[in-house]
């Protein structure tokens, strides 16, 4: 039985050193910010966050965070967002 687990840890552990096994397809995370917490979802391939600048520009701080953090199992196509530039 303990032998079981102890295999599932140790797979786990190796999983875990290699990040590029995960793609994460969807995210709906809630992000403390200096002015408040912020919902930030990613559905397909749309980024979305309830802060103004998001609202403003299409990207932000917190985007661009949770980018980073999950950087190696997002697509390349989420993994890296322009910013709209306002006429």
């Amino acid at each position: 039985m303990y032998s079981s687990l102890i295999s599932m840890v140790e797979k786990a552990k190796r999983y875990a050193d290699e990040p590029e096994r995960i793609r994460v397809r969807d995210l709906d995370v809630d992000f403390r910010g200096n002015n408040g917490t912020h919902r930030v979802t990613l559905r397909g391939d749309e980024w979305h966050c309830e802060c103004d600048h998001f609202e403003a520009h299409g990207l932000c701080a917190h985007v661009m965070t949770l980018q980073r953090i999950f950087g190696a199992s997002l697509r390349d196509e989420v993994r890296y967002t322009a910013e709209r530039v306002t006429a």
